[in-house]
């Protein structure tokens, strides 16, 4: 049995449509943060580092604690190879895969960190603005990037759709608030869109009740 440890729209969003996607039972369990639960004694025993999501996987070997999306989303493709969500080990597609897995959870994931959480940088207001300023300004860059990469073609891989483009969705939904959104450049947006159409997408934005915008 497979269950999610998830809050709405957190990253924990990003395994939850792989889950759809892959189409197999799971069960969700809700990690309160506005009530901090995700600080509780109980949580930290899953993920000391206090973050969401963590996955529990109990089987005939035992159970399996998870924690770090971009591990979680590794594991449910390694353990479902038949739903082809990621290309074969050992060929460039894969390695393109991980390129772009550690890209967004390194780089473009770790900066929209530093943008929502930016008094964890700095101490004064006008230090806080300025850090806040300075890692929007990063983001737009990586999200023309992305840009760049979808006017070759309609996924992130290529042709087909694959576990990058949940993960660099839930991403791209975070900066719906900037100056200058993903949704706003001329590639992005019509990804986004044809994201938002996939009914696993929209079963998992239903189940945690995430409300307009969705990008």
């Amino acid at each position: 049995m497979i269950q999610l440890h998830y809050y709405p729209g957190n990253a924990s969003l990003i395994p939850h449509l792989l889950l759809e996607e892959l189409g197999v039972p799971f069960e969700l369990a809700l990690v309160d943060r506005a009530r901090q639960a995700h600080k509780s004694p109980a949580y930290l025993k899953l993920n000391p580092n206090g973050l969401i999501p963590v996955l529990v996987e109990t089987g005939p070997a035992g159970e399996l604690v998870l924690y770090e999306t971009a591990a979680i989303c590794l594991h449910l493709l390694d353990t479902h190879p038949a739903a082809g969500l990621a290309p074969a080990v050992g060929t460039p597609a894969r390695a393109h895969f991980y390129k772009w897995l550690v890209w967004l959870t390194n780089t473009l994931q770790a900066a929209l960190v530093i943008y929502f959480y930016p008094e964890r940088w700095a101490d004064e207001a006008g230090a806080i603005a300025q850090v806040k300023a300075h890692a929007e300004a990063k983001i737009g860059a990586m999200l023309d990037q992305l840009d760049t990469q979808l006017a070759r073609a309609p996924w992130l891989l290529g042709a087909d759709f694959s576990a990058i483009d949940p993960y660099a969705f839930v991403l791209c939904r975070w900066t719906r608030g900037f100056t200058r959104p993903a949704r706003s450049l001329p590639h992005l947006g019509p990804y986004l869109q044809r994201l938002l159409a996939r009914p696993a997408v929209q079963r998992a934005l239903a189940t945690e009740g995430i409300a307009a915008p969705l990008v």
